[in-house]
């Protein structure tokens, strides 16, 4: 990602109603899944680090995290989150069947060889284990931030479930999301292709009050998302499972 974006979320992510909002859905997952807090943690792509937030709010006490740039790791260890290292998520520097829990949110839209990516969270996974993924849905939607973070591409669910599936992992849940917001930032974005505003990211766009009004509407997305299934939102969630191989008990 460009640094301006490292630098813009390191700044905003602890209070954002973006970053608050995805945290309290994947707390929501989590507890779904019944992980204890002595379960072996990992999150891909840990940013300035608001999964390394969650997971500490949540009492998680076994908790790695990796990212490809130095900045981002950081920008963590000013934190106070010391137990992150650098690493390519295609070449995770970890044993085979090591972590319970891995989180890989907003993080394979970066990688050129997402399937690579998504192999090697099956090898690294328990048997038994699970992972969090999520990624920006609907090519439709691209705009500043897919430019300003780098990503290689947006995911229709079917196809992401593909890929998932192609790796070994079963899918447990999935689901779009933020999709209360959907039309908004659709137009926003369009807005924004036809006026060219320059930004460092588009998370610079807030104020309290706005924050305030948009944490409540992405708070009611989060709780309703799971239960509806919408066909469509800005980003998808899915849950996937390295199941054990009964054959060899």
């Amino acid at each position: 990602m460009d640094q301006g974006v490292y630098d813009v979320e390191a700044r905003v992510e602890a209070e954002h109603w973006w970053f608050c909002g995805r945290r309290r859905l994947f707390a929501s997952e989590l507890r779904l899944l019944n992980v204890g807090i002595e379960a072996n943690c990992l999150d891909i792509g840990t940013g300035t680090g608001s999964n390394l937030r969650m997971l500490r709010q949540q009492g998680y006490r076994n908790v790695t995290g990796v990212d490809l740039d130095p900045l981002a790791i950081r920008y963590c260890l000013t934190k106070g989150f010391a137990s992150v290292l650098l690493a390519e998520a295609t070449s995770l520097p970890f044993a085979t069947a090591q972590f319970d829990v891995v989180l890989a949110t907003d993080t394979v839209e970066h990688i050129e060889d997402d399937r690579k990516a998504l192999h090697e969270i099956y090898r690294v996974l328990a048997p038994g284990g699970h992972v969090m993924i999520s990624v920006p849905a609907f090519p439709s939607l691209w705009g500043l931030q897919d430019d300003v973070a780098h990503h290689k591409r947006r995911y229709r669910l079917a196809d992401l479930a593909q890929k998932v599936r192609s790796s070994g992992l079963q899918i447990r849940r999935s689901y779009y999301f933020n999709f209360l917001l959907f039309v908004p930032i659709w137009l926003a974005r369009q807005f924004n292709r036809i006026v060219g505003i320059q930004l460092a990211s588009e998370n610079e766009i807030n104020s309290i009050g706005l924050n305030q009004l948009l944490f409540g509407v992405f708070s009611l997305d989060v709780r309703l998302a799971p239960v509806l299934h919408p066909p469509f939102g800005v980003s998808i969630m899915m849950i996937g499972q390295k199941t054990i191989d009964t054959r060899v008990l």
